[in-house]
């Protein structure tokens, strides 16, 4: 990657996109376990912020699961020579001691990437589908949708974040 790509990106490109989710924000997350089955809603809050000049932000975020505490790390890229979004996310809930990798496109409004999960405790790993949509400059949402093997992805997790004043 040539350092003129890069500052182009962060002018106008998908550098520039990352960098409309930095902020601090605080808003509802929802779990589903089944599709049509609404399990829990929590107050979420999280800190977006650029890392390594920018090439990449850090999403670190907390909020509880069924009364217990839940925290989660993200960092989301771009990378200008394989045109491709990249994640990787930790998290206190399902990822035990895992790091979940995924990678995506670009959306009109923010970007999308897919990992998988389960390894170990599945004869085939899951989907894992994750959007991040920039509605307005103070309200993002991020989605999460489930793949069960060989099926159609259901949705997981949905936080609708405000930036705080």
């Amino acid at each position: 990657m040539s350092k003129e790509k890069f500052e182009i990106s962060k002018k106008e490109g998908e550098h520039f996109t990352l960098s409309q989710l930095e902020g601090e924000w605080e808003g509802t997350s929802k779990l589903w376990f089944k599709p049509d089955k609404l399990e829990g809603e929590t107050k979420t809050v999280g800190i977006i912020r650029p890392i390594l000049g920018g090439r990449f932000i850090l999403h670190e975020y907390e909020g509880s699961i069924g009364g217990s505490p839940m925290q989660g790390v993200l960092i989301l890229g771009y990378h200008i020579d394989r045109q491709k979004a990249e994640c990787a996310w930790v998290e206190s809930f399902g990822m035990g001691t895992g790091i979940m990798f995924s990678e995506g496109t670009p959306t009109e409004k923010g970007f999308s990437v897919l990992g998988s999960y389960g390894q170990d405790m599945f004869p085939e790993p899951w989907g894992w589908r994750t959007e991040f949509e920039i509605v307005s400059k103070d309200q993002i949402i991020i989605r999460a949708y489930n793949i069960k093997p060989g099926e159609a992805e259901t949705r997981a997790v949905e936080t609708i974040y405000f930036r705080k004043k």
